[in-house]
């Protein structure tokens, strides 16, 4: 499977910097969101707030759940892992985060209310599984360095969240964690051809040969039907073969003995 290096035209541009940018604007707005609303609910028990499986009231938590968080810690813990994905993940595929960030945030509420054990569900981690699980897939399907690179620091850093899909730990949502982790498979997989980066292009794939065609310069090899004027001209068609000790050199070359 061949690799693609990405135009750094394209991944050095000013448009792409800014992206990066207003990525990194982005995920620090964000996160500075869910340390505000723990801030202002300090004290005010905001967790009954979030999912409940199949109650009624528990639905308004497939919005509010994400921002909620059972304690100082469970916040610090989504705080980096969050600021981290959402950066990547605008700025290596912006058009695939307009679909995955939504789908992220409330398909694994959703999963939660109909099918979960019952109890309240709160946290941000569901955006982290299914960051998580999209960057390592894209960069499985993609053959594109940038998507590799980002796949292997994604499992480098968060490949032990593998175990919270599994109901090993108790008080720990797994269920919104599972949800989340095969959104970002089915989404990975269905938005691959999107955020594909124009591959680099070198001279010489530009330069047109003697057909027009661009690419073949360069190969070493004449154009279809022709052969370079120092092996001379072939006899047409039927036409008598050269005999033994016929000059066959073009006229005006050097001649050359062997000893």
């Amino acid at each position: 499977m061949q690799i693609h290096a990405p135009d750094p035209a394209y991944t050095g541009s000013a448009l792409a910097r800014a992206n990066f940018r207003l990525a990194v604007r982005i995920a620090f707005g964000f996160v500075g969101l869910l340390w505000l609303v723990a801030l202002l609910g300090w004290g005010l028990e905001l967790q009954r707030f979030g999912v409940r499986p199949r109650e009624w009231i528990g639905l308004p938590g497939i919005l509010a759940a994400p921002l909620l968080h059972a304690g100082l810690n469970h916040l610090l813990a989504n705080t980096l892992p969050l600021l981290v994905l959402i950066t990547a993940m605008l700025h290596l595929y912006p058009r695939a985060a307009l679909k995955l960030l939504p789908a992220v945030y409330l398909g694994p509420g959703i999963g939660v209310w109909l099918f979960a054990e019952r109890g309240t569900h709160v946290g941000a981690s569901g955006l982290v599984y299914g960051l998580v699980a999209y960057i390592f897939v894209a960069g499985l399907l993609r053959r594109d360095r940038r998507a590799i690179a980002a796949s292997l620091l994604v499992s480098f850093m968060y490949g032990t969240l593998a175990w919270g899909v599994l109901p090993i730990q108790p008080g720990v949502s797994w269920e919104t964690h599972l949800a989340a982790a095969v959104i970002g498979v089915a989404m990975a997989i269905l938005l691959r051809r999107l955020d594909v980066p124009p591959p680099r292009r070198y001279a010489w794939e530009d330069e047109p040969d003697a057909d027009g065609d661009a690419g073949a310069a360069g190969d070493g090899f004449p154009p279809d039907g022709e052969l370079p004027a120092a092996y001379g001209e072939l006899p047409a068609a039927g036409g008598d073969a050269p005999a033994a000790g016929d000059d066959l050199s073009p006229p005006g070359a050097p001649v050359r003995t062997l000893h």
